[in-house]
């Protein structure tokens, strides 16, 4: 099950092997957003088999906007490289 909040590794399509949160799950479909390509009011819909979970979670204040939002995921990049 996916939460809001959580970071994922994209493993498929033109995002692959981007960090992205996830804003939203119906059930069938994550939708996620990194910020910059994929912006909060127009989240990706991505195939829950083609991502990766990873034990990292966002605070609703890091998804309130789309800048604190890509600070957030590049300060995980950053510190996991």
């Amino acid at each position: 099950m996916f939460l809001r909040g959580q970071v994922i590794i994209s493993e498929a399509g033109r995002d692959k092997d981007y960090l992205m949160a996830v804003t939203d799950y119906d059930g069938t479909y994550v939708y996620v957003c990194d910020g910059k390509e994929r912006r909060l009011s127009q989240p990706k819909r991505k195939n829950p088999k083609h991502i990766t979970m990873t034990q990292w979670f966002l605070t609703e204040d890091q998804l309130h906007s789309d800048r604190r939002l890509r600070k957030a995921l590049g300060e995980l990049e950053y510190n996991n490289e």
